[in-house]
This record gives C-alpha cells, structure tokens and sequence, in this order.
C-alpha cells in the first residue's frame, strides 16, 4: 500500500512496528508493506466543514483503491499538539555485535521455490544461534526482481543503512519487518535479549512465506554450553574469522504464530 489523503494534507507520522519513533516524521504518503505497522496523526482543523476525506491507496484499483473516508460534520476545540520530540532511542552501536550474518532472498529450482540462502524451510535445521543477550548484524539481499518485507520474531530490530545509506527517518526507530527491494543490501541490527528457544524469520508476503521462504534461529544460553545443531558459519566482526553463509528457507503450511 502507499496511502495519502485526498484533500492532499500532510500525514504525520510518529510510530512504526515497535511504537514511537523518536520525533514526528511530515510524509506526504505512506508506503507500508505487509507485516508493518505505521502510526499517523491527521490535523482536520483546517478542512472545511462538510467536506469528505478519503485515505487513498496509490498502488491499488477497484475495491482496494480507497481504504476509508471520514466526514468532517462539526467543529470542536481540540488544544492538544503533537510534540516534536516524542521518546529517546537507544542506538544499539554497529562496534558491539558479536557477529555478521548474510541472507540473500532468492528463488530456486524447478518447480521454482521461494528460499533464503538458497535453502527451503526445514523444521529440523536451524539457521542462527545467537547468543542470549548478544548483538548481531544481518545483511538481508534480495537478487531476483521482487522485493520482500523481512519480518523476525521475537526481537525488535533498528535498520542501520540500506546500501550503504543512512535508513529515512520514518525507519528510524524500533522495527520488526523491513522492505528489502530489488538489488538492495539492508543491515538490521538486533539484540537477542528475554528469552531463548526457537523462532521464524521470513519473507511477509503471503504466497512467499507460505511456499518455503522461512528460516529459524535459536537463542541459544551461553552458560550451558550447548550450540544448536547444523549451524552454518558466519562473519564474526572483530573475530579476526570468516566462515561460510547462513542458510534459511520458507514453509510449507499457512499461518505462523506471531510475537
């Protein structure tokens, strides 16, 4: 979707997937692709009573053309303001992840299939394992000509560039899916805190994750010694160590329990 109003007014943004962004981000449209979630205040004061607003999808036709339409049919006194800064946000620092991770979001064989890494989902096979309460960087890239909204489960993520290019400010905050276009590199950076065990990560769009393009780490505790089975390699920042690639996948059922 890519959402702007009729009467042509300005939507301000001050949240995304993990709640408030750090300060009110002006946006004339609304790009939000499946998974993502996207807080807006719209100021009504200034349209003229009587008038019809309608919040507009730009990508759609026909039924999914117009979202919904608010009247505007009285007057009221409204003092409140949204206040320029709106929380502080804790930078996780680039310096202090334990370790890269590369996932490339491709398709495979014939009958095609969606993967990551070249791989399917299996349930036996795990992908990652980071470390509980360690900080990890993953390179997500998609080669072929579609474009995929990576979502993680469990953690809260914050996008450090694409390309190599500070993220808009409207992904400046906590998020827990981010669109990876066409030949794009994104860096995410999350800390794996709270709770150790299994989990997804996967491409959003329905028909995608549901024909394989899905993957599982496992937090694993680092007092008991024990790593999670067929693990491949990874980057290790400051490790002085370079392994092989991670490897991911999709699945084949339908939905996935959520956070």
């Amino acid at each position: 979707y890519e959402l702007a109003l009729s009467s042509g007014h300005t939507l301000k943004q001050i949240a995304s997937d993990g709640g408030l962004l750090p300060g009110v981000v002006p946006r004339n449209t609304v790009a939000i692709w499946p998974g993502e979630r996207v807080e807006v205040v719209v100021d009504f004061s200034q349209v003229p009573l009587g008038s019809q607003v309608v919040l507009r999808n730009l990508l759609g036709s026909g039924r999914t053309a117009d979202v919904m339409r608010f009247d505007v049919v009285r007057r009221e006194t409204d003092s409140s303001r949204v206040p320029r800064r709106l929380r502080p946000l804790e930078r996780l620092a680039e310096a202090s992840a334990a370790i890269t991770r590369d996932f490339s979001f491709d398709i495979i064989g014939m009958p095609l299939a969606w993967s990551i890494n070249g791989r399917v989902f299996d349930e036996n096979r795990v992908d990652a394992d980071p470390a509980l309460g360690s900080t990890e960087i993953w390179r997500l890239t998609t080669p072929t000509t579609m474009n995929h909204p990576v979502h993680l489960h469990l953690v809260m993520f914050q996008v450090l560039d694409r390309n190599g290019w500070p993220p808009d400010a409207a992904e400046s905050g906590w998020k827990d899916t981010v669109i990876v276009n066409y030949g794009e590199v994104v860096r995410v950076i999350a800390r794996f805190e709270d709770y150790t065990g299994r989990y997804v990560f996967h491409c959003h769009n329905l028909e995608h994750e549901d024909h394989m393009m899905m993957a599982q780490f496992e937090v694993r505790d680092p007092t008991s010694g024990s790593r999670a089975d067929a693990v491949t390699g990874g980057v290790h920042v400051g490790g002085g160590h370079t392994g092989g690639g991670h490897s991911g996948g999709g699945h084949s059922g339908g939905g996935h329990s959520g956070h």
